[in-house]
Formats: structure tokens, C-alpha cells, sequence
């Protein structure tokens, strides 16, 4: 993620902001925060502001209903985003603020909206047993723990179905042989595929590329949000783009739908 050191310069000149936006957060907005120590608001649902779509499914699936997002879903790439003035207006109310550990400019937003959010790292990884335990982590931080589980009991329904569906899917009845960016691998464990390879998240070497290639993978699992184009170009695998992102919706489950779609047409093909 070298590009996003480029990025941190650019919150760092919001700074400025920071008088007045600490006004702003001292006019009223103190109620219903959370302090150094994590302690209750005392309101029914914690506010809380993310990063992106991607940290905003995770807080929604834990029971979070009043929740901003900073990145539009349009940059594909959320560490080349530059925050903007209202974004950090939106911070110095929140009660969380869920970031990415590839995403080094959260801890600055909070810095310069001068709010007492709790700031949260999130494990942004799509892999079902992770994607459980950031759920159920973050329900009881905001003490909806309820609704996670709820949520919970639906995932693990879907995510069966789905991953049932794809292994019906196999051509000849194989589990097939698939090479996969690092950020992607997910969607091959749902599909039970065989992963001979990884790659990324920095280019394909011409050395990783020949041996990757040698390795004869049927199909290649590539992150839409990251691609570099052709991974394996001469190899006459088949390449699939994987979305890691939700929508504006915050539907974490379309995510793994639409991967389940496209690595379904992928495989009758």
C-alpha cells in the first residue's frame, strides 16, 4: 500500500479545520459519545462512521443502524480518497469509527474533527469464519449483540447454500484448479475450488507470472478493486473478477452472492 503515504499528507493539511470543528463537537455533540474507556452512551444505537461500504456491512451485520460513510463506493480504492471538511463534521459526532489498517489516515480524521469516537480496526477479509468473529466482536462493542447473532443465523444459511450451489457447479463434477489474488481467496474456499497459487497485492513479477502459469490453473480469481488487468495472460485461464465492496445498501450477503455469480458463469462456461 505504498500510494497511501502519499495520501496522509493530505489529511494532515485538514488539520486546520480542527479548531473549529472541535467547537462544533463541543456544542451538544458530547451526548451520546463514548469516552476514553469505551463505556455505554446511554443511547439505544451507537453512531458510527466507517471508512467505507466495506467496514459499513461489517457494522451493519453487528446491529448498527445509524451509520456514515466516507468513501463513496465509486473509489475504488479507499486509501487514495481525500476526506473533505464534512467528513470530518460526521466523525466528531460518531460514537465508532471504523477503519482498515490499510486506510492510515482514520486515526488523522479523528484527530482533526477533534471527536472522543472510539476508533475501531476492522479485519476487512470476506473469509466466512473471520467475517463471524468481526460480527460478533463488533456486536458486543456496540452491545447489540442480538442483532449479530441474528444476523449470524442468516449468513450461515446463505453462505451454505451458496457454496452447495457452486460445488454443483464443478465441471465434470472436479473441484477446480484456481490461482487467486490474496484479498479474493474467499470466494475459492466458498466455491471449494483448489488453489494452487496466490498473488499480489503488488503486480504479478515476470518470475511469480512463470510460475503461477506452470502451475496450469483453470481459472484465476481476480480482485475488481485492485486488478492490474490480465494476470496470467498466456496461461488460457479463464479470469474472474471478484468485488470485495458492498453496495450503498451495506448488504455484506451480495457481496458473496455476486462472486457466487460470477464464478458460476465462469465455470458453465
Amino acid at each position: 500500500m505504498a500510494r497511501t503515504r502519499g495520501r496522509i499528507g493530505s489529511v494532515l493539511s485538514l488539520l486546520a479545520l480542527s479548531t473549529a470543528l472541535t467547537l462544533t463537537a463541543g456544542c451538544g455533540s458530547d451526548t451520546g459519545s463514548k469516552d476514553a474507556g469505551g463505556e455505554g452512551s446511554g443511547k439505544d444505537k451507537p453512531v458510527v462512521v466507517v471508512t467505507t461500504t466495506w467496514e459499513g456491512a461489517f457494522a451493519k451485520a453487528a446491529g448498527a443502524e445509524d451509520i456514515k460513510v466516507i468513501v463513496p463506493q465509486s473509489v475504488h480504492h479507499a486509501p487514495d480518497y481525500d476526506p473533505k471538511p464534512s467528513d470530518l463534521a460526521a466523525v466528531a459526532k460518531a460514537d465508532f469509527v471504523l477503519y482498515a489498517p490499510f486506510e492510515p489516515y482514520a486515526e488523522k480524521i479523528k484527530e482533526a474533527a477533534g471527536s472522543k469516537a472510539e476508533l475501531v480496526e476492522v479485519n476487512l477479509d470476506n473469509d466466512a469464519e473471520k467475517v463471524s468473529g468481526e460480527v460478533a466482536r463488533l456486536g458486543k462493542l456496540f452491545g447489540t449483540e442480538d442483532a449479530a447473532a441474528t444476523w449470524q443465523k442468516s449468513f450461515d444459511t446463505q453462505y451454505a447454500g451458496l457454496s452447495k450451489d457452486l460445488r454443483a457447479a464443478w465441471p465434470g463434477g472436479r473441484s477446480p484448479a484456481v490461482v487467486t489474488q490474496v484479498f479474493t481467496a474467499w470466494s475459492a474456499k466458498m466455491a471449494g475450488a483448489t488453489t494452487l497459487g496466490t498473488y499480489g497485492p503488488e503486480a504479478v513479477t515476470p518470475a511469480q507470472l512463470a510460475e503461477l502459469s506452470k502451475k496450469k490453473p483453470a481459472y484465476v480469481l481476480d480482485n475488481a478493486h485492485m486488478s492490474t488487468g490480465k494476470v496470467l495472460p498466456d496461461s488460457g485461464a479463464k479470469q474472474v473478477q471478484v468485488v470485495n465492496y458492498p453496495g450503498e445498501d451495506l448488504d455484506l450477503v451480495a457481496v458473496y452472492r455476486g462472486a457466487a455469480t460470477e464464478l458460476k458463469k465462469a465455470m458453465a462456461s
